[in-house]
């Protein structure tokens, strides 16, 4: 197995830097990326890789940490007393998903593959307009799946990392759609009034994602606030490969939300941890 069997090449031929197909599908994706923060090449991965993707996804199901916790945008869990009761820091939603861990998966399967492409990462620093990317260290959160089964959704939520790549695997029959409101905040400027409005049911700014298996999503989620809606109970799962990248090698995940996602931590996260040093002072 190679990319070209699972990346349509013919319309995207990441293989080719400098093609015609390569430059315009870059261009497209950075004009998105900087109008809204957020880019989707349609169908990038091939319908038969898809459903490849999606076996692989339930082979390995059975290492997904599912929780189920009351969080505020920030992922924090307590009542904050330095903050008013009506405000983001003090508003919480239920957050019911499952994430299946980076140690799941074997060197060379296909999802492992297309995560650790080369061309796919040189495609996707092109369309952010970085020099290059690494594969995320992290031995849990680097290649991952999220899993929204029936009744569970994943709540408003601003990511840690800059920018994430998923592909849609497989979708629900309703619900479980993406929606975010690109830049609600800045590095300088937390956002708090709009937030809340978002938050108590206010649909101003509020995008909502046609998302089909297949397509793949670049997204700055850091300062974009976003959700995946509720899965019915009477649907099938909602399943998303997400693929994370950075800009320096070596990079691991900040220890208290890895251990809300994974439910366990490892050593190199407890290391990193005393090491970190922070790129902004948002609140996470």
């Amino acid at each position: 197995m190679d990319i070209g069997d699972l990346v349509d090449l013919q319309r995207y031929p990441i293989d080719r830097p400098g093609s015609h197909g390569y430059v315009a599908a870059v261009e497209a994706a950075r004009s998105e990326l900087r109008a809204e923060g957020c880019a989707v090449i349609a169908d990038l991965v091939k319908s038969d890789a898809v459903a490849v993707l999606n076996q692989e996804i339930i082979e390995r199901k059975h290492t997904t940490h599912f929780s189920k916790q009351t969080i505020n945008p920030y992922f924090h869990v307590d009542h904050n007393p330095d903050y008013p009761d009506r405000h983001p820091m003090n508003t919480f939603i239920e957050r019911s998903s499952g994430f299946l861990p980076g140690d799941a998966w074997e060197a060379g399967c296909a999802t492992d593959l297309l995560f650790r492409s080369p061309e796919l990462a040189q495609f996707l620093a092109d369309c952010l307009e970085i020099a290059e990317l690494h594969c995320y260290a992290d031995p849990l959160a680097g290649l991952t799946a999220n899993i929204l089964d029936p009744g569970q959704q994943f709540t408003w939520h601003f990511d840690t990392n800059e920018f994430a790549v998923t592909v849609l695997v497989d979708e629900a029959d309703e619900g479980g759609l993406f929606q975010y409101v690109p830049a609600i905040r800045s590095a300088s400027d937390e956002g708090f009034d709009r937030i809340q409005e978002v938050l108590e049911g206010g649909e101003r700014g509020v995008r909502t994602l046609d998302l089909t298996p297949g397509d793949l999503q670049i997204f700055r989620g850091r300062y974009s606030l976003h959700r995946v809606t509720r899965v019915p109970a009477n649907s099938k799962p909602r399943h998303a490969a997400i693929f994370a990248y950075t800009e320096q090698p070596g990079v691991i995940g900040r220890l208290v939300r890895t251990k809300q996602l994974f439910g366990r931590v490892l050593p190199e996260h407890i290391e990193a941890e005393e090491q970190r040093v922070r790129s902004d002072a948002l609140i996470d």
